[in-house]
């Protein structure tokens, strides 16, 4: 398995609408109680930045996105959603690995479901709790420095991140 990130396009938005629903929608009716279609693509087209956003490829299959979004000294990561066939198989973390290591020097800060079962991969790669409200947990993993190294987790894969021009 190669994992690489590709810059995204604008056309992409309709896979991550597509995407997020496939990933989030069970969660969501489970953490909020309802979920809507028009609402939910109407944020993903609100927040989809193609300068941000990255499509997970696995060897030439297209299998997730992950958008890094800097906001002053910070980064949020965003809109990290990897196809059902993906999950479990590394990819998650290789992924992580590789943005991670692009932003190591900075404060990287993700908003999750309360109860997600990413929540722990997340907390594997560094990033620890810093509120809730019951339905959010927001998690900061903080700047590292250029000489630490970061965590491994999962199979062996080879991963490179990909043009970013």
């Amino acid at each position: 398995m190669v994992i690489t990130l590709i810059p995204a396009a604008p056309g992409d938005v309709d896979y991550v609408i597509d995407l997020k629903a496939t990933v989030l929608r069970a969660d969501l009716e489970r953490a909020v109680g309802a979920w809507s279609p028009s609402r939910s693509a109407q944020r993903v087209r609100d927040h989809f930045s193609p300068a941000w956003t990255r499509i997970v490829r696995d060897d030439d299959e297209r299998v997730g996105t992950i958008t890094m979004r800097p906001e002053g000294g910070a980064v949020w990561l965003e809109m990290f959603y990897l196809e059902p066939v993906a999950q479990g198989r590394g990819i998650g973390s290789a992924v992580l690995e590789i943005v991670l290591a692009e932003v190591a020097d900075r404060d990287v800060q993700l908003q999750v479901l309360d109860g997600s079962r990413a929540r722990p991969l997340y907390e594997r790669h560094g990033f620890v709790l810093v509120s809730a409200d019951g339905v959010d947990d927001i998690l900061v993993r903080s700047a590292r420095p250029a000489d630490a190294g970061q965590p491994h987790g999962g199979e062996t894969v080879h991963a490179r991140a990909g043009v970013l021009d």
